[in-house]
């Protein structure tokens, strides 16, 4: 019998992508292809990529030029291919394939169709698919730690934003599904489970009339797995019954990862976001009440056309008031085909710069202050790689959520091993704005 193709993969852009990705590994291996990492010795390079913002859009043109110089066949996938797909074929000869969002599915029969000789583009113009459990899944991350998507797409029209045109609207997996694959996933021995979407708080709406989120949150908590974290929560979403579910499900992190934006009213009205005067600050104090000891990541978006000194001096005074444990800072980027793009007032990029860095400086001495207040305390930590340089344990608090926020250092006690992908008991002995270090607690 004939071998078949080898099948090099490059993942580029958010966990939702990285999703896709492993469903297409999954789906490759299933079907019997070789997966290698080395570019050089495969038949076809397939490169998942981005295309939310201008920088990752950049990303992903130059490492599809890199393949194309070095003579890849390249099966392109994912935003980019459902952004721009006539150009792509036009611009990069060596691209055999197009995949769209809502079509990683088909990667195996698009790569037979290229092998009969055929130049495919497999994408659906109003993506619509949704994998569940039921799909081959070859997972990328630690063994400890999965990201379990419970929707794909969204129904907001954030002014920014091109997610909805990428992705389409949005569309839920069942309860029962979700919880299902969250099984699977803990009988393989993961101890973290980051579910993700669009926008989470909103998730089963399309399905059930109404939002299920408090529903989901109490049907996980009957999972083995010791930590779920939910990741991008709309602040309107964040209702008493979410909040309560929340509280009684002990697997379920107190970690509330609400993407804001702004706080200025001006700023969010123009970003067609929710913008009622002091609706942000309520919603914070009714999460903390109700939530004591609750860790709050957000990210803001600084230089949106339109925005004044003074609206950011607005920023600036509630970042300061609200202490976040978390935040990310992003100078706007202007996407066409958005109607933010069309706006009036585009704010400059040296000063969208400036803004971005003072944001950034302001929120770090604010973080060091959160993470020293940690300095004697003993915290679970994830533990998931070892420095090989420096013999250093290297994990995540329940207040790191991946890839976004900071890492735990553990100095090891002299001639123990790492208990890789295990939660162990670590004394916090240092703090920096993003890192913490510490020592395992010896029982």
């Amino acid at each position: 019998m004939a071998m078949k193709s080898t099948v090099a993969v490059t993942h580029l852009g958010c966990e939702k992508n990285r999703v896709d990705t492993e469903h297409m590994l999954g789906l490759l291996v299933q079907a019997g292809y070789g997966v290698d990492t080395d570019e050089e010795k495969a038949d076809y390079v397939l490169v998942n990529t981005c295309s939310f913002i201008e920088a990752a859009r950049t990303e992903s043109v130059r490492t599809l030029v890199r393949l194309a110089e070095m003579g890849k066949k390249v099966v392109i996938s994912g935003c980019l291919a459902q952004h721009f797909q006539t150009e792509l074929l036009t611009e990069i000869p060596e691209a055999v394939a197009l995949i769209g969002t809502g079509d990683y599915q088909n990667i195996v029969q698009v790569l037979e169709r290229v092998e009969r000789g055929e130049r495919v583009t497999e994408i659906s113009q109003q993506p619509s698919f949704i994998a569940d459990e039921n799909l081959p899944r070859y997972r990328t991350t630690t063994e400890a730690m999965a990201y379990l998507r419970i929707a794909e797409g969204c129904d907001y029209r954030c002014a920014f934003c091109i997610i909805p045109h990428l992705r389409g609207d949005q569309r839920s997996r069942s309860i029962e599904s979700v919880v299902y694959e969250a099984k699977e996933l803990a009988a393989q021995g993961v101890k973290e489970i980051v579910l993700i979407s669009q926008i989470t708080t909103n998730y089963g709406l399309d399905r059930y009339g109404e939002p299920r989120l408090a529903e989901l949150i109490q049907a996980l908590g009957v999972v083995d797995v010791p930590w779920i974290r939910l990741l991008y929560l709309y602040p309107t979403g964040l209702t008493p019954k979410v909040l309560q579910a929340l509280r009684a499900s002990p697997n379920v992190l107190p970690y509330l990862d609400m993407p804001l934006q702004h706080s200025h009213p001006q700023v969010l009205k123009r970003m067609n976001r929710p913008w009622q005067v002091d609706f942000t600050q309520q919603k914070l104090a009714e999460i903390r009440a109700s939530l004591p000891g609750a860790t709050l990541r957000t990210t803001f978006i600084v230089g949106f056309p339109g925005e004044t000194q003074e609206h950011f001096e607005h920023l600036l005074a509630f970042v300061r008031a609200e202490e976040f444990d978390h935040v990310g800072v992003f100078a706007y980027s202007r996407e066409a085909g958005t109607p933010a793009a069309d706006l009036p007032d585009q704010v400059p990029t040296k000063i969208k710069q400036q803004r971005r860095k003072e944001l950034m400086l302001l929120q770090q001495s604010i973080s060091l202050r959160r993470n020293q207040q940690l300095i004697g305390q003993t915290l679970p930590v994830l533990l998931e790689q070892e420095n090989p340089a420096t013999g250093q344990w290297v994990g995540r608090a329940a207040r790191f959520a991946p890839d976004v926020d900071g890492q735990v250092w553990v100095r090891p006690p002299l001639g123990q091993e790492a208990p890789l992908n295990q939660i162990v008991p670590v004394r916090i002995t240092q703090a920096e704005p993003y890192d913490l270090q510490g020592v395992l607690e010896l029982r």
